[in-house]
């Protein structure tokens, strides 16, 4: 899984309980070994290890540029001292998670220790005046089980921001002639959201493809060996080195250029060069966690990349085509590409062979597996960006061509509506868990719109709010 590392910045108001504060601070630290979770303390800047004044604000934001922190994490451990909190939080443009410990039983003379709940209140208005967009884990005990869940999704969360603010994609070729649907705006997508891409010619492809197989063939066979164990072949052998050769080529390229998924051409020029269709080699690389997506989807590279990092790499995600209704389920579609769905997905021994549309063999064919799934495409047009995002499940239907999925979902038409009023195109991609809370959050620190397909908002908020997890009592 990622290693992602949190900045460790526990805070006190000086009207309420240092000790108190101190003894709590330590039981948030312990809490946060136990749970594996590495995170940059700030002992060394004070005797308490808290922050509550500027001048030590200052040096905590410098440690932790230096230890390259992918979130912070603001424990108020009394009430909480404000202003230090945001001003730390707007110096370090990282995602920041908001919580405190719930409150105990007052002093027999009404004495309360803490006020943990009023100043987190505070610190939500604070930041928000700094415009610091954060995470808020709801007020509960460390040994609550919604504490380690919303602990663990916030690191998903920064990763899924640190992935997109890094996003570099291999752009193999112009997008196909035909599909203006997949046109982007390369200048914006830099000036907005640091998203690079890295263009080269199909011809530099084409020659890297031949320099495989001949000065990397112990490279091209090992893929041909793996090919032959997890797939069933119907195509020559000669077709089967190309794919390989492709496959190695794509992944020399994509290291080359420095980039961390590639969109490619898929049709027409690379089968007039190679003589097969890039879909298997595809599939081989977005099962070692690099997406390749077809017709040069440059924002669903974005998708993608964002889609991965959210799953925290415990299942791959699959570019598919919205395609056509179910013909029996009333809410039913099918999720269907020519075959470049990783093998991990398949509930059958993919073949290797020819794909629907196409004269050309290199695609495979097998049906994914069914379960709960997560639904996205990151997409925009006239200067404004948003997610579309949801969930739906594996269902049963007719046997397909490629690599395919029925699915269903809650109301199709309300969803076909949102895919062709847009801004989004007949692309998305999907994945074997529910990240939709994930994505929703992430949403907030890149500053697009998170648009649901469903009516599911207040539920993932609820999520968030740990609604549907018992406190331990």
């Amino acid at each position: 899984m990622p290693t992602i590392k949190l900045g460790y910045a526990p805070t006190r108001r000086s009207i309420f309980s240092a000790p108190d504060a101190i003894k709590y601070r330590n039981l948030t630290r312990d809490r946060l070994v136990e749970l594996g979770i590495e995170f940059v303390d700030i002992t060394d800047i004070n005797e308490e290890g808290l922050l509550y004044d500027d001048k030590d604000m200052a040096k905590i934001a410098e440690k932790f540029k230096a230890e390259k922190v992918d979130g912070l994490f603001l424990p108020h451990c009394n009430f909480g001292t404000e202003y230090v909190s945001a001003k730390l939080a707007k110096e370090l443009g990282v995602p920041v998670l908001l919580w405190g410990p719930l409150d105990e039983r007052p002093e027999p003379n009404g004495v309360r220790l803490r006020d943990t709940q009023c100043g987190l209140f505070a610190t939500g208005k604070v930041l928000r005046r700094f415009r610091v967009p954060f995470t808020y884990m709801t007020n509960c005990r460390l040994s609550d089980p919604i504490f380690e869940r919303g602990i663990r999704d916030f690191l998903a969360v920064c990763n899924t921001v640190k992935t997109f603010r890094s996003i570099r994609v291999l752009q193999i070729s112009t997008r196909p002639y035909d599909f203006m649907t997949t046109m982007c705006n390369e200048g914006e997508l830099l000036e907005k959201f640091n998203v690079q891409l890295a263009p080269i010619p199909m011809p530099e492809l084409v020659d890297t493809v031949k320099q495989c197989k001949t000065q990397h063939k112990e490279e091209v066979q090992s893929v041909i060996e793996y090919i032959q164990e997890k797939m069933e072949v119907k195509v020559t052998g000669e077709q089967v080195e190309t794919v390989a050769a492709l496959k190695v080529a794509m992944a020399k390229l994509r290291e080359k250029y420095g980039c961390n998924a590639v969109a490619i051409q898929c049709w027409n020029a690379l089968q007039g060069e190679l003589g097969i269709m890039p879909c298997a080699a595809n599939s081989l690389l977005n099962d070692e966690g690099v997406p390749v997506v077809c017709e040069t989807d440059i924002h669903g590279a974005i998708t993608a990349l964002m889609v991965e990092a959210a799953g925290m790499d415990k299942s791959r995600s699959f570019f598919a085509d919205w395609t056509i209704r179910h013909p029996d389920i009333p809410n039913g579609e099918l999720l269907q590409h020519c075959g470049p769905w990783p093998v991990s997905v398949a509930k059958e021994k993919p073949v290797l062979g020819y794909p629907l549309a196409f004269d050309h063999p290199g695609s495979l064919t097998a049906e994914a597996k069914g379960g709960n799934l997560t639904l996205c495409r990151f997409d925009g047009d006239n200067g404004e960006y948003s997610l579309l995002l949801g969930n739906a499940k594996g269902t049963d239907g007719p046997k397909g061509m490629g690599t395919y999925l029925w699915i269903e979902v809650e109301n199709i038409k309300r969803l076909e509506d949102k895919v062709v009023t847009g801004p989004y195109i007949h692309h998305c991609v999907g994945i074997h868990q529910n990240i939709v809370p994930i994505l929703y959050e992430t949403c907030k620190y890149i500053g697009i719109k998170a648009d649901f397909y469903d009516p599911i908002e207040e539920d993932v908020k609820a999520y968030l709010r740990g609604e549907d997890v018992p406190s331990m009592q």
